[in-house]
């Protein structure tokens, strides 16, 4: 278990931030970038839940998410292999096979879309969107350091990818099963006419 029993320890007053194990890193290292990344979706996905009191089971599967978040950021802070008798945190197949069980069962759901969907709709589906974005910006960060240390759990990469899949679907789900989505038009405006009147420089003509 994790004890906490005082917030600041000075230890990262010279800019340098502890892993699980190994030396000390600089709080813009790459992989200290990619769980800080993943806590801030994290921290998203909590902002959704406060829009998910009308749909329990929806509550209910962000909270998993945001534990297994949680492992996944513990996995990426622990690099290099595990020493004889030790087992470190790691995200898994299963967990990602739950993702994908989840991605299928909603989505059959769901209406085929006839376009890219704009965030928006409801409060909770907005929301929904904010955190996909988050979660697409930390699997490329994760990509890229892939790239460097190719000692990564390769099922983090992929939970990643699966994740930001799942709650594209949930946020068609939280928008009335896709009847609220806001569809992209391509083009729309590309050949809308000038106003008349001069604007009046607030863009709130």
């Amino acid at each position: 278990m994790v004890k906490l029993n005082k917030i600041y320890t000075k230890t990262g007053d010279n800019g340098t931030t502890g892993l699980v194990r190994g030396p000390r890193r600089m709080k813009f290292d790459l992989r200290v970038e990619c769980f800080g990344t993943i806590d801030e979706a994290n921290s998203f996905i909590g902002m959704a839940r406060l829009s998910t009191g009308s749909m329990p089971k929806l509550d209910r599967l962000l909270a998993r998410v945001q534990n297994d978040l949680f492992d996944l950021g513990s996995d990426l802070a622990t690099p290099g292999a595990d020493p004889e008798g030790v087992n470190s945190l790691r995200i898994t197949a299963p967990q990602v096979d739950w993702i994908e069980q989840q991605i299928d069962h909603y989505n059959e759901g769901l209406k085929p879309l006839t376009s890219f969907i704009l965030p928006g709709g409801t409060p909770l589906a907005a929301a929904l969107h904010v955190a996909r974005t988050v979660v697409r910006r930390a699997e490329r960060l994760v990509v890229e350091l892939v790239n460097k240390e190719p000692d990564i759990n390769s099922h983090a990469m992929i939970y990643l990818n699966r994740l930001s899949d799942l709650l594209f679907v949930m946020g068609r789900v939280a928008n009335a099963n896709g009847a609220s989505d806001v569809l992209w038009t391509p083009g729309k405006f590309t050949n809308e006419p000038p106003p008349k009147s001069a604007p009046r420089g607030d863009g709130l003509e």
